[in-house]
This record gives structure tokens, C-alpha cells and sequence, in this order.
């Protein structure tokens, strides 16, 4: 449901709980009324500047109900483009509930969630990519993705977005206007200038499609499954990472019977260790079953550490058919217990002792740059692309890449302009829909949805 800027909305901008300072938004056209009615101070914010601040209190009923500074933003100088306040009052959910009511009870409505944001879409104040880096950024889980986060939010991405639509609007104008001299054989389009901007913006356009996995791991953390057969000592390698006991340790064979996850902030990216089940042939019952999701979880990873038991000897030449049966995963071999006697580290795998590691993180060093190396060229691109598409802007990127390349294929054929402008269109429209420039309500519910109420 669309947004109406007619009326006026209020919500808590903080988080619920106890805390020293909670925030309460209202924004619009009559949001200094609102606020005007039930706040006490000095002098009324209607005759307030805008940027400035002002000490008072909250009353209800006759009732006082909280001190607060209320700072005073004047359209179109605020986040939402309207006329808006921040109240900032006690943390707490009572006190902040009271102020909220109080503005409520003077001609605000409840807010919904996102709807400060779609607002400030509406007015103008950033594009759709902008609005999507904001839910991003408060969702983020690293510094890597609040890092992409605020590239977006700065315009990098629909900065480069914005210049080749306009690029290809400038050509496609051209191209129509030909056929409104269509009987007189005339070309306006300089086909050489036409033919370079196609190549570019296919180019462009397949380098955005390629951040696909980029933006994944960055927003969703690198997806590293620890794998091995029973007694590898593999939820002790998973301690050990983590730097505590997350996982249930025990020379009992089987004792790790479910997927256990946990996260790892390694140089500001996520990594999310998951710690599977033993795989042992032959096995039946409930480990059978944990056996079945520890292959699922496989197929699932970015990274597989399998770990062998190297004073055993045993597990590394499971480690061929597994790289085959799972093609494009990095595979590293663990060589766990270097601890134990007669441990050895077989050719290409990484030696560690999980149980020293526990007393002294030291040890896991050469792990971890084998981490960091399995995924720094992707990771690395992230850092210096400003855009890193998500699934929706894939979605329109990939129809549009498929646009201009027929377009180009029509000019290189010699077909006529207005088949070349025909394709180029959808291209805009497709390119459009990330930015915001065409976009529908059932669009704006789906995106709006994902951010939280006073957001």
C-alpha cells in the first residue's frame, strides 16, 4: 500500500528496551502541530527554525509525561523531504510508549514499517538502491556489508546507473526520431556512436551481473562447513575458531548428530562455520539422517574444511571425489591432532591441533589465511565495486543485458532503428525498475517490508 503524504505519521526510532535515550519520528505536514500540542517548553516549535533544538516536556491529560529535546527539521531539509521532529526522550518502552501516544493523541498516525523511508523515496530525497542500502545497512551483519551499505546509500551504484540510462535515453530519443521521417530514408543516430554505446553498456552492464556472488557473500557472510568422519575432531576445530565451546565434544563417535552454526568476524567480513555430522559409510538410523543434511550442507558451502584425523592417517582420500561432487567449492584439507604422536600433515593440507588452538589462538593461524585467500578475490572486488547486486536488482540487470544485446545484434544485421529502439526501451524499463525511476505499489510493499517501524 502506497504511502499518503497527506497524512501525518509517528513512530520509535529506537530500539525497544531498557537504554539511556529512546527517539520518537513524526514527519509530515502537520508534524510541528502535532508535536506542538502536547509539547511544553519555552516557546512553540511552530515558530522554530528549522536544525534547531529545544528543550521541554511531553504532557498528557495534564499529566506530565516525560523531558525531552525536540529537534526541529523544515521541508525539504529533513530525511523524509516533509516538515518533521525527533523527540528524544528516556529509554524504556514506557517512557518513549507515552511520549509516541501523546503525539498520536494530537493528529499523528501509527507509522508503518518503512514508511519514513519510502517518504523520503517519494519526495525525492534518494532513489529505490538508496532506499534498499538503508534497510542493508541497518541489517548488516560486518563491516564489509555495512561498508557496501553506505557506498550505496552515498549514490555510487545509482550514480553509475543513472549516467548509462541517460546514455541510452539520449540515442533511443534519436533513434524514435526517425521514424517520424521514416518515408524520407533519413538517419539521425550515428550507428559508429550507437555501436560503442551498446558495447559499453552491455559491458557494463555484465560487470554488474558479476557481483552477484560478491554482494552474496558479503551481505550474507561466507559459508564455511566443517566435514570430515567421526572423531576428526571437528567440533573441536569448530571451538577453536570460534574461541569458545560452542559445539558438544566427546571421543563418543556420532555425538554431533545435527548442523551447529555459529558466526566468525574474521578482517571484517562474516564467516558463518557451520559444524556438521560424521560421515561414515554403512551408517543407518538417526545418524544416517545427520549424515543426509551434513551432504546438504556441503552443497550449500563456499568453503569445505574436511578434516582428517592425522594421527589416524585416515579421511584425506575422501577428499577427490568429494572436490568432484561438489565442483566450484573451495576444498581445504585439515589435518587435525597434531598434537597426538606419529601425526602428519599430507601433502597440500593445513596442519592444526584444535585442542592447542583452544589454549592459544596462535595456532590457528595458517587456517585462517587459508581462509582469508579461498575467498579474498571475491571478497576484494566487493570492496572496490560501488555496486554489489542484490536478487532484485539481478533480476532486472540480466533482462536488460539481454535487451541490449539484441539491440546490438539488430544494428550489426543492419535492421532497421526503430527494432534497435524497441529493445533499447526495454533496457530502460528494466534499468528503471532498480533505480525507482518505474516502479509499482506491489514493488514498494516487497522492499518497504523488509525495514523496521521508525525506519
Amino acid at each position: 500500500m502506497a504511502t499518503d503524504v497527506t497524512e501525518t505519521i509517528a513512530a520509535i526510532a529506537t530500539a525497544q528496551g531498557a537504554a539511556a535515550l529512546s527517539v520518537v519520528r513524526v514527519s509530515g505536514p502537520e508534524a510541528i502541530a502535532a508535536v506542538d500540542g502536547c509539547f511544553r517548553g519555552r516557546a512553540r516549535l511552530s515558530d522554530a527554525d528549522g536544525y534547531t533544538a529545544h528543550f521541554g516536556r511531553v504532557e498528557h491529560e495534564g499529566e506530565a509525561v516525560d523531558q525531552v529535546v525536540a529537534t526541529v527539521f523544515r521541508a525539504p531539509h529533513s530525511y523524509t523531504g516533509e516538515d518533521a521532529v525527533e523527540l528524544s526522550c528516556h529509554g524504556g518502552g514506557v517512557a518513549s510508549g507515552r511520549v509516541l501516544g501523546a503525539v498520536l493523541a494530537h493528529g499523528a498516525r501509527m507509522a508503518r514499517a518503512g514508511e519514513f523511508t519510502e517518504r523520503a523515496f517519494v519526495n525525492g530525497k534518494m532513489d529505490l538502491v538508496q532506499a534498499e542500502a538503508v534497510a542493508d545497512l541497518i541489517h548488516a551483519t560486518s563491516t564489509a556489508a555495512q561498508r557496501a551499505a553506505v557506498r550505496q546509500l552515498e549514490g555510487r551504484y545509482s550514480d553509475l546507473l543513472g549516467q548509462l540510462r541517460e546514455e541510452m535515453l539520449d540515442v533511443t530519443g534519436t533513434l524514435e526520431l526517425e521514424l517520424d521521417f521514416s518515408d524520407e530514408d533519413v538517419e539521425f543516430a550515428d550507428r559508429s556512436r550507437l555501436s560503442e554505446l551498446l558495447s559499453h553498456a552491455a559491458g557494463t552492464l555484465e560487470r554488474l551481473v558479476d557481483t552477484e556472488r560478491p554482494g552474496r557473500l558479503t551481505r550474507e557472510g561466507v559459508r564455511v562447513v566443517i566435514a570430515g568422519r567421526p572423531n576428526a575432531g571437528k567440533s573441536s576445530l569448530m571451538n577453536a575458531l570460534l574461541g569458545h565451546e560452542r559445539a558438544i565434544v566427546s571421543e563418543e563417535a556420532g555425538t554431533t548428530r545435527d548442523s551447529i552454526e555459529a558466526d566468525l568476524d574474521l578482517d571484517g567480513f562474516l564467516f558463518r562455520i557451520v559444524d556438521t555430522a560424521g560421515l561414515r559409510p554403512g551408517a543407518a538410523g538417526v545418524e544416517a539422517e545427520g549424515i543426509r543434511r551434513s551432504d546438504r550442507e556441503m552443497g550449500r558451502a563456499d568453503v569445505i574444511l574436511y578434516v582428517v584425523d592425522s594421527s589416524a592417517g585416515t579421511g584425506s582420500e575422501d577428499v577427490p571425489g568429494m572436490t568432484a561432487s561438489y565442483p566450484g567449492t573451495t576444498v581445504v584439507v585439515v589435518a587435525n591432532k597434531q598434537d597426538l604422536e606419529g601425526a602428519r600433515v599430507p601433502a597440500g593440507a593445513v596442519g592444526v591441533s584444535a585442542v592447542e588452538a583452544l589454549k592459544d589462538e596462535r595456532r590457528l593461524d595458517p587456517l585462517l589465511e587459508v581462509l582469508r585467500k579461498s575467498v579474498r578475490p571475491v571478497l576484494r572486488s566487493a570492496e572496490v565495486s560501488p555496486a554489489l547486486a542484490n536478487a532484485r536488482h539481478l533480476d532486472h540487470l540480466r533482462r536488460a543485458l539481454e535487451a541490449v544485446t539484441r539491440a546490438g545484434l539488430a544494428l550489426r544485421s543492419g535492421r532497421s532503428g526503430d527494432l534497435v529502439a524497441q529493445d533499447l526501451r526495454i533496457a530502460l524499463h528494466e534499468i528503471g525498475c532498480i533505480t525507482g525511476a518505474v516502479t509499482t505499489e506491489d514493488v514498494l510493499g516487497r522492499i518497504f517490508s523488509r525495514f523496521c517501524i521508525g525506519k
